[in-house]
């Protein structure tokens, strides 16, 4: 696309992420309200201890999508990897070819930090984004459930369990 730019998030661009954040769970009916804040993903990208990283697709200088990521571990490889927590982008852009430029960039940064991995979930009724996937040869992995706990399960079961001690 032309005017296409990628590039690392600067602390400018929070508010702008956190629109995208919202916009992102509306347009997939995401269960649950978004809690988080601004300043939470201020804190997450750019805090004393960064937990995640994100790029910015802009057309135009215009803000057009996101991603963003933070590192995992396999033990299996041994090694890093990288797992998309969010990409997005703005309806009017779809199918101009952002979606595949802001995983393409983050495919290139996994090879590049030498990671196995680069992997990513998505909502099972999220069709059109599974089709968009498998044509960029993605797959995927029927062995796997994810599991959570959180809210007053995770806070219940941590006490249960002695979440007291050090």
């Amino acid at each position: 696309m032309p005017g296409l730019v990628l590039r690392p998030v600067t602390p400018e661009d929070v508010e702008t992420l956190h629109r995208f954040v919202l916009e992102l769970a509306g347009a997939e009916s995401f269960p649950g309200e978004v809690e988080a804040k601004p300043v939470d993903l201020s804190d997450a990208l750019f805090g004393p201890r960064p937990i995640a990283e994100a790029i910015v697709a802009t057309v135009g200088g215009r803000p057009a999508g996101f991603a963003i990521f933070y590192p995992t571990y396999s033990t299996i490889l041994g090694r890093e990897g990288i797992h998309l927590e969010d990409l997005y982008v703005e309806s009017e852009y779809r199918g101009s070819g952002i979606g595949q430029a802001l995983l393409g960039h983050l495919a290139r940064l996994a090879a590049d930090r030498g990671c196995g991995r680069l992997e990513w979930w998505v909502l099972r009724t999220n069709t059109s984004a599974i089709r968009f996937y498998q044509r960029l040869r993605a797959r995927g992995l029927d062995e796997i459930e994810v599991m959570r706990l959180d809210g007053a399960a995770l806070e219940g079961f941590g006490r249960q369990l002695g979440g007291d001690q050090p």
